[in-house]
């Protein structure tokens, strides 16, 4: 069972809360026994909690949407790329949680998930001063060095501008997969410019688009007024202003969804008030495209 983001705020160790998360989403692997045509059950079996996560057969997942081990699988990683939008509208808060928290209680399960499997994690984080990065590596200690750096985010300015992100992510020539935690705040396009470099690179690409609940719904509880955290803007919220903003945000998402498919990224809107298994599920089955 994975646990509201408002209670993961009352664990104070994001190692711990990462472990937790993980650990509930695999206990629910094996609720119920699978059987389906043309499965080979002489080189696979289904899930057991406790069993090493590096042998999950991840291709068998995106086909049927079950879990597998496959008990003669050759081992197989990938390095996988954390980018974190650490820009002032991170700050956004949704009751007692920011976006910059579900970000990190994301990034953190992540990437342990990652680390289970054998890949290397590297964590970028993007704010106004400029660039931070921690290169890839896949042993424990490096998992460490990346939890220390979450935990030091402190979401300012504006997003960083652009600057040589193709010789940043180019890598080794492996095939990558690069994660961005976004509120896809942008008022120049610059968030659009760091994606067209990372497409023409040729590697997988998530794209998490955290929204608070409150913006989903228009629900600022009888605020007449939102400030721009970027910008220091202020705009006056009339009584029409719910149904006009509701079509604009449709629209809008799904306009930015489009966008990004016709350059092969994958895009999911996740509100920060629900748990964390939709992103999981999310980064597996797109996992799986790098190592194919």
């Amino acid at each position: 069972m994975l646990l509201d983001p408002k209670v993961l705020m009352t664990i104070k160790s994001l190692p711990l809360l990462a472990k937790t998360v993980i650990d509930g989403f695999m206990n629910g692997f094996n609720k119920s026994t699978v059987k389906g045509p043309g499965l080979e059950f002489s080189q696979y079996r289904s899930y057991q909690p406790g069993d090493d996560l590096r042998w999950l057969d991840w291709r068998m997942y995106a086909r049927s949407d079950r879990y597998y081990i496959r008990e003669s699988e050759v081992e197989t990683s990938i390095s996988v790329k954390f980018l974190i939008d650490a820009s002032a509208s991170m700050n956004h808060f949704d009751g007692t949680l920011k976006k910059i928290d579900y970000a990190r209680f994301m990034a953190a399960s992540l990437a342990y998930l990652a680390n289970l499997q054998g890949d290397a994690v590297g964590l970028y984080v993007f704010k106004d001063s400029g660039l931070f990065s921690l290169a890839s590596k896949p042993d424990p200690q490096h998992l460490q060095r990346l939890y220390y750096q979450l935990e030091k985010i402190e979401p300012a300015g504006t997003f960083t501008q652009p600057i040589y992100y193709k010789e940043l992510f180019a890598g080794s020539g492996r095939k990558e997969l690069l994660v961005l935690l976004t509120d896809l705040y942008q008022p120049d396009g610059e968030i659009n410019r760091l994606l067209d470099s990372l497409a023409a690179l040729k590697h997988e690409i998530i794209v998490f688009h955290l929204m608070g609940q409150n913006e989903l719904d228009f629900d600022y509880k009888g605020y007449s007024a939102l400030e721009d955290l970027e910008t220091g803007e202020v705009i006056e919220v009339g009584p029409q202003a719910k149904k006009q903003y509701q079509e604009a945000l449709q629209a809008h998402l799904e306009k930015t969804k489009m966008q990004l498919l016709g350059k092969n990224i994958f895009y999911s809107v996740i509100s920060t008030s629900q748990p964390l298994d939709k992103a999981l599920r999310d980064f597996l089955v797109q996992r799986n495209k790098g190592i194919v």
